[in-house]
Order: C-alpha cells, then structure tokens, then sequence
C-alpha cells in the first residue's frame, strides 16, 4: 500500500523542540521531492519547508532559521527538525510528495497535482 504517515507531533513548551518523520511505505521515496506543510484551525494551508531529490531545500520565512528538512534515503524517511517552537506554530503538519520540486514547494496552493498526501499529525506549542 502506498502512502506516507507522519509522526513526532505533540505538545511542546514555547522555545522547545520537536522532530517530525515523514515514513513512506510501498514506494521508494528518493525518487521524489518531498514537502512538510502545516494548517492551523481557521487558517488556510501553509506549505513550510520543501527538499528535492538532490538535497535542494526551501524554507517559508515563517520557519527559516527554526525549522531543518532532511532525508534519509535509506530509512525511506524525510524529516523536520523544529527548534525554537512558538505558539503560532501550533498545527497539523502534513507531508506530501509525487511531483517535482517546484510542484512541492507550490504544493499548498495546488494540493491536487501532488500524488500522496500523509493523514498528519498534531503539534501543540503551549505553556
């Protein structure tokens, strides 16, 4: 079965630390680009941070200099490193992949042009 699950959410104190997995199963995910995206409630989707298949990586200026992407190949799993969490990072982070790298960075306006979508998972950021 194809698809990608997230893990790693939680709850964190303002200033904490947390960091996401993003596990695919049923299909190598080297071969794309991947992207972390977030929505917090009554807000629209917000596309994060995004690395393509040869390490490239992008960041929203929301997260730049807090957030880190990266991808182990060999574990078939990309992650997100979040320092310094602030409340307005409170969420529901989703990865995405299926397309290219443009696609992946573009992938909150456009949800329907990338192939696997993850089910998400929560991040409360809260004293």
């Amino acid at each position: 079965q194809v698809q990608l699950v997230e893990s790693g959410g939680g709850l964190v104190q303002p200033g904490g630390s947390l960091r996401l997995s993003c596990q695919a199963s049923g299909f190598t995910l080297d071969a794309d680009a991947v992207g972390w995206y977030r929505q917090a409630p009554r807000k629209d989707r917000e596309g994060i941070s995004a690395i393509a298949t040869d390490g490239r990586t992008y960041y929203s200026d929301s997260v730049k200099s807090r957030f880190t992407i990266s991808r182990d190949n060999a574990k078939n799993v990309v992650y997100l490193q979040m320092d310094n969490l602030k409340p307005e990072d409170t969420a529901e982070y989703y990865c995405a992949s299926g397309g290219d790298f443009d696609t992946v960075v573009a992938g909150a306006v456009r949800p329907w042009a990338l192939a696997k979508w993850g089910r998400g998972t929560l991040v409360t950021v809260s004293s």
